[in-house]
């Protein structure tokens, strides 16, 4: 069988199990946020936190939840690290250093969980469980909410109440991510992922040195890193070690995980406004971009220049030979496409418009489908400013699902669209200009550019992933890298709250002749024009200086 025929099966296997789980697990997480009983383990949970799910909370105070929450996550997961050697099952491991510390607890709770150390080599079991795997979990949830409180906010008239951020934090984990994560780590060990909590095992000599192995429970944090697009790896080489990711199917497997709840939730949307063709519209939209950017990676890495690439099948430097090109382009496009980061492959040795197709996607704002949550809400965010343009097109008051898109809904839509790009190029820059960033580096001219533009990119839109290449253990971008995370996952939470309450304050519009039909394949196209547009017009620039200038070289 040739590798591109391999990786087009894969591509439609994959697709058709999406589209077996899309309406159960769609319906269910429909259920879920919209029932009024708590089941008895959540009423434990809230009678230790001290909080009353029934009370409804304004956009405000739904936001002091979100940080308070965050805040407290991102205290006890530093401190963990910072107490690391006298934690039982530290596997002998010291102390981590602050700043590598505070850059960690940053990029976990944010859901990003970039990574500048070697998994293997500085966090123990009781990290690696008691911090990192169970942020992997609540940082999900918590993406989750607000997505389900920007959805109430549609759904609601009249009132300014967006439900309970304490309800639905409990909810998506106990009721959605649990069980889901259960399943998913019985079918990776049964693909031969590691679950253990041994120590480190010497295993021979090699290259003249000691080689050694860490067991860990791996299976466990596997599933919740790609179930919650989180992307935190175990170990240095993440989903391509093979303790990680053995065998084809169990790397097919994994790339469902990351694509099941972006995509399921928007039949979760659909149901809660009360039009289910509202969310297939979404999903359309976001379908379109994924398929489209994996068409142009396999087509990128299968083209065959030169004789080692003929020889080769494609581009297999820094490939898994047991995953191949077709594998291991559908997962990178999946993995940069949502914000969960995790790698089976080195972006950096992609051709370099494959790279590029990578940064490009985390550029979009990772809305296609996106992260656990922040997918649906950033793509709403885009169908508001697309419904504006289109009001302007043909000189009407733009309108989305029945409400009014004023100058505060697009005064609160353009901040958010714009925080990103804004932490991206300038931190890009600050790097650029400073001497001592060069000695990061490992390459010079545009794929250098390209690992420190990758770096930001992939901090800033709560990705996670790296370009490889680049050295970022050092104060300056474990600070800064810091900084992005967490202003680019909390900053944009403000201004999508604020919409939410905005929204559910007013009362419907009624629906006329001349009202733009939202649930059609027109407007579908339209989102995905005004996505690449504004897209294109942002980061142009700074791709011609990176990835376009290496591979149009």
């Amino acid at each position: 069988m040739s590798p591109v025929l391999a990786g087009g099966l894969q591509l439609l296997a994959l697709i058709a199990a999406l589209a077996l789980a899309y309406i159960p697990l769609g319906n269910h997480m429909a259920k879920v946020y919209t029932s009024d009983k708590h089941w008895r383990v959540e009423k434990w949970i809230y009678k230790g936190i001290g909080a009353n799910p029934d009370t409804e909370m304004r956009w405000p105070a739904y936001l002091r939840g979100v940080l308070a929450f965050s805040a407290v996550g991102v205290l006890f997961l530093y401190l963990l690290q910072r107490l690391q050697g006298h934690l039982p099952g530290s596997l002998g491991f010291a102390a981590i250093d602050p700043d590598q510390a505070f850059n960690t607890a940053a990029s976990f709770v944010s859901n990003t969980n970039w990574q500048s150390y070697y998994g293997e080599q500085a966090m123990g079991h009781a990290v690696q469980t008691a911090g990192l795997a169970v942020q992997n979990f609540v940082s999900a949830a918590v993406g989750m909410a607000v997505a389900v409180a920007l959805v109430r906010g549609f759904a609601r008239s009249r009132t300014g109440e967006l439900g309970n951020f304490w309800s639905d934090l409990v909810r998506g984990v106990v009721r959605v991510l649990v069980p889901l994560a259960v399943v998913g780590a019985l079918v990776l060990v049964a693909c031969g992922v590691i679950q253990n909590f041994s120590g480190i095992h010497e295993v021979g000599q090699f290259m003249g040195g000691r080689q050694q192995w860490n067991g860990g429970a791996v299976a466990s944090q596997e599933v919740i890193k790609e179930l919650g697009t989180n992307g935190g790896g175990y170990f240095n080489a993440n989903s391509a070690h093979p303790f990680e990711n053995p065998t084809p199917f169990s790397n097919l497997f994994e790339i469902f995980l990351i694509l099941l709840i972006p995509f399921s939730i928007t039949r979760t949307f659909g149901l809660m406004v009360g039009s289910v063709k509202q969310g297939y519209a979404i999903l359309a939209a976001m379908g379109t971009i994924w398929l489209g950017f994996v068409a142009l990676m396999m087509w990128a890495e299968f083209s065959h220049h030169g004789p080692a690439f003929q020889a080769a099948g494609g581009a297999m430097e820094g490939k898994e030979v047991r995953f191949g090109i077709g594998g291991s382009s559908i997962f990178a496009v999946s993995t940069t496409l949502t914000s969960t980061g995790a790698v089976d492959s080195f972006h950096s040795s992609f051709t370099g418009l494959g790279g590029g197709i990578t940064m490009l996607g985390m550029m979009l704002g990772e809305i296609a489908p996106g992260g656990v949550g922040s997918g649906l809400y950033g793509m709403l965010i885009m169908a508001i400013i697309a419904v504006f343009i289109a009001g302007l097109m043909v000189g009407r008051t733009p309108e989305y699902l029945g409400k009014k898109i004023g100058s505060r809904e697009i005064k609160l839509a353009a901040c958010y669209i714009l925080i990103t790009p804004a932490l991206v190029l300038v931190f890009t820059a600050f790097a650029m200009a400073l001497p001592t960033s060069a000695n990061s580096m490992t390459n010079s001219g545009a794929h250098g550019f390209s690992e420190i533009l990758y770096a930001y990119t992939s901090g800033a839109n709560n990705n996670g992933s790296a370009f490889a290449g680049l050295n970022a253990d050092t104060q300056w971008f474990n600070t800064t890298i810091g900084l992005a995370m967490l202003l680019g996952r909390f900053v944009p939470m403000v201004f999508v709250l604020a919409l939410a309450g905005s929204l559910a304050g007013q009362k419907p519009v009624p629906v006329t002749a001349g009202t733009l039909r939202t649930d059609k394949p027109l407007y579908a196209g339209l989102l995905v024009g005004t996505i690449i547009i504004i897209t294109g017009l942002t980061y142009f620039p700074a791709l011609s200086l990176g990835p376009l200038a290496e591979g149009l070289a």
